[in-house]
This record gives C-alpha cells, structure tokens and sequence, in this order.
C-alpha cells in the first residue's frame, strides 16, 4: 500500500529518555500525527516503537520512517541493520527508509542496490535520502530502481532550501524538513513574530505553515504535550501571500547542523 506522509510529523532527533521519547509519540500519535521519524543514529528506535505501540491507534494508520546509520550503507549491512531496525520497532515494515547522509560507507552502487532489495521483499515501502547534495541526488535517482520518494534537509526560514525544493517538485518527490524551527532559533526572529501576531498563531505555528506552503514536511521535535499540540495547530494556520513573502525574503543564513565536509560544502 504507498502511503504518504501527512502535511506534519513528530520528530524524534535527540529525543533520548526513553520514557519521555515512548510518550511524545504515543501522544503525537493520538492527537493525528500518523508520520514518525527516526533513526538508527538517534538510539531510540525501540523506544519509538514502544510509543507506536501504546497509541490508540492501528498501525496501518503510522507512517513510520528511519534511517541507516552512515556506518553501515555496505549492502549487507543496510540489509541487516534494517532487520535490527525492526526488530527494535516493534514492526514488520518500514514505510520510509532513508540513507542518513552520503558519508562513510555510502557507496551509489551497493547502497541503494540493498535499499531495492529490501523494497523487492516487501519490507521496506518506500526509499528515502537525507542530507545529499543535487549532484549526489541525481546519481542516487540514476541508480535506483525504486522511486525516490523523500529527501530530508535542514530546513526552516534560515535555512530555505529554495533549489531542493525546486528540484524535489521537478522529480515528484517529497521533501521532508528536519529542525523546521532550527532548534527554536526562529522563534525570536521580528519577522516571524510580526507575521505571527497578524494571524492570532504562534511562531512556532508560524514556521511550519511557512514551511508546509512552501512544499515541504515539517517533522519538529516536540517532547511536552503543549508544543505537541501546538504544532500540530499550525494546520489550521493559512499565512497570507504577503506573510509567505516577507519569511522568504529573511536574509539570515543559519545551520543548525554544520560541519566540515558536509555534502553542501562539496557543491562548487
């Protein structure tokens, strides 16, 4: 069955007390977040899965993503660390499996030929990348047999990712936007505040609207019901085209995640 992700998820990045990981899903998941997005990276797949597992909700309703740790994007490793992913979810499928980012072990040719593999088995639905600059993004479509159906950034108004946007719509592909609040930074920005107050929402609401009308899916970390619940309201939050105007004409550049050799800093 292809699913997709609905206009708004629950991340799950450094959300590292079990506990308190198990419920911001299982809550997330009640209020109608159906996608959840993990990693092997992030150490908490099971308790991801716990979460899933204690909602009020059936599975079939989940759309559940995580990704293969850069370690191991070998081919037998991808198709054994997946089974392991499984198995701490709790699951039988995945219904996203992305390569977390182009670095370590990723390799074009043994990478992806295990993510279609796993897709031929039936245990993975859909294939995803995270973190791959445009020139590895079209090696990566060359190569797969499979459909590319998301590709995860950084992104939030300081951090606007106008060509992966553009090149996500091109390809009929997703585009899934980690840190859409860039860790709360935005939050302070006049701008948004501004634009906030002009439409009785928060900020935080703010953003994610900003970001779902431009095209992408935000999944922000909320871990307490409040920011739970209040991101999930920025659905009903409509910004104007002079609002959507002003946020895309905010000049400050930001990463949250940053380092040297990031795929980006490859681009000439």
């Amino acid at each position: 069955m292809t699913r997709s992700p609905t206009p708004i998820g629950i991340g799950t990045w450094q959300n590292e007390d079990p506990d308190q990981c198990a419920e911001s899903v299982a809550t997330a998941l009640e209020m109608g977040y159906p996608h959840v997005d993990t990693a092997q990276a992030y150490g908490n797949e099971a308790a991801v899965g716990e979460g899933i597992a204690a909602a009020d909700v059936d599975r079939e309703d989940v759309f559940l993503a995580t990704k293969v740790d850069t370690e191991d994007l070998g081919y037998e490793d991808v198709l054994e660390t997946t089974e392991a992913s499984l198995d701490r979810l709790g699951v039988d499928t995945i219904d996203l499996l992305y390569a977390h980012w182009p670095l370590d072990a990723y390799d074009p040719e043994e990478t992806l030929s295990a993510f279609d593999e796993l897709v031929d088995r039936g245990v993975v639905h859909h294939v995803g990348l995270s973190n791959f600059n445009p020139e590895q993004l079209a090696t990566a479509r060359d190569r797969l047999d499979a459909d590319l159906f998301a590709h995860q950034v950084e992104c939030h108004p300081y951090c606007q990712q106008d060509e992966h946007l553009r090149l996500a719509e091109e390809h009929g592909y997703h585009l899934v936007a980690y840190s859409p609040l860039a860790q709360t930074e935005v939050l302070d920005d006049p701008v948004i505040q501004d634009v906030a107050d002009a439409h009785d929402a928060s900020p935080a609401q703010v953003s994610l609207a900003w970001l779902r009308q431009r095209g992408a899916v935000p999944i922000p970390k909320a871990t307490s019901r409040g920011h739970i619940e209040d991101n999930y309201a920025s659905l009903d939050v409509a910004l104007s085209d002079d609002a959507m105007a002003r946020i895309d004409g905010i000049e400050r550049e930001y990463r949250v995640v940053d380092f040297e050799g990031a795929p980006w800093d490859l681009v000439d």
